[in-house]
């Protein structure tokens, strides 16, 4: 806690961390290594409703240390007893089940090819996680577009289901300026100030962007309106690691995330992984240090 691997004054991301850090969560842990720490997640005693107690009180930096020493069973058996569960029109996260994306994309954004591919996608038990559309073009007009015809064919199905088209967070904030029906607002995460930067974004403006999704009023009341993208390796790729590692960078995206209640985190580390890791096992374990995490992050 009083090393910061990015300097408080130079980084918002530093300073969100820090300024949200729970001391009364971290006090039941604050005596342990990083080994023993280790020892207490993969403890019988440590069920998850300690986990979900403890995890305001820990730093990304912890979470990074203690993975970096944990066997892939280890990261399975801890990630498996912690409990994150989200909603919108669907409940994602309770024991025992799987969600997924439907992902229709279409080269042109046709909406009648978007349609055709959403349509058999749901015949297969596709996309109770959501709908999302990588669009062509990020521009509002195509995102408003797709959104329309996506709830058309909602509300005529009766489908609990919640859509998103991935364009850019500013994309989205000019179609809720529309009253567009967007259910998620989008944006791909990074675990530094600089890389966000690269992406087109700050904090300030993602704090707008679920202010305005909350104002739409298109969920129940506490739903997650939020879908983020992050993965091992893209500060590398935008020279914006400060000279910090992709695990540790990856796990400060969820400090991020966290502070939005999102209903999906997708690491695409199977994407952006070959650029950075040697081989298929380490993308393989890439994917597990995320998924372990980013649930013992919440």
């Amino acid at each position: 806690l009083d090393e910061a691997v990015i300097t408080y004054e130079s980084d918002e991301v530093t300073r969100l961390i820090v300024d949200q850090h729970d001391g009364r969560a971290f006090a039941d842990i604050a005596s342990l290594t990083v080994g023993s720490f280790r020892e207490w997640l993969l403890s019988d005693a440590t069920d998850a409703r300690r986990l979900s107690a403890v995890s305001p009180g820990l730093t990304p930096e912890m979470v990074a240390a203690v993975c970096k020493i944990m066997r892939l069973q280890d990261l399975v058996t801890v990630a498996a007893k912690c409990e994150v569960v989200t909603r919108f029109r669907c409940t994602i996260g309770l024991p025992g089940r799987m969600s997924t994306r439907l992902q229709p994309n279409h080269p042109l954004d046709d909406p009648k090819g978007v349609a055709a591919s959403i349509l058999d996608g749901l015949m297969y038990g596709v996309g109770d996680a959501t709908i999302g559309i990588n669009p062509a073009s990020d521009d509002v007009d195509t995102m408003v577009r797709l959104l329309d015809m996506i709830e058309t064919l909602r509300l005529a199905s009766h489908a609990p289901i919640q859509s998103c088209v991935l364009a850019h967070v500013t994309t989205a904030l000019k179609a809720i300026d529309r009253r567009a029906p967007v259910d998620l607002v989008f944006q791909s995460l990074a675990g530094s100030e600089e890389a966000n930067r690269g992406f087109g974004i700050t904090l300030s403006l993602l704090d707008e962007a679920l202010d305005a999704a909350e104002g739409l009023g298109r969920g129940p009341a506490g739903a997650n309106l939020m879908y983020f993208e992050t993965g091992q390796g893209s500060e590398l790729s935008s020279s914006g690691h400060c000279g910090v590692d992709q695990q540790t960078l990856e796990a400060r995206c969820y400090a991020v995330a966290r502070r939005y209640r999102p209903l999906l985190v997708n690491t695409v580390v199977g994407f952006i992984g070959p650029e950075y890791l040697y081989d298929g096992k380490q993308i393989m374990r890439a994917g597990l240090e995320d998924h372990f995490c980013g649930k013992l992050l919440g």
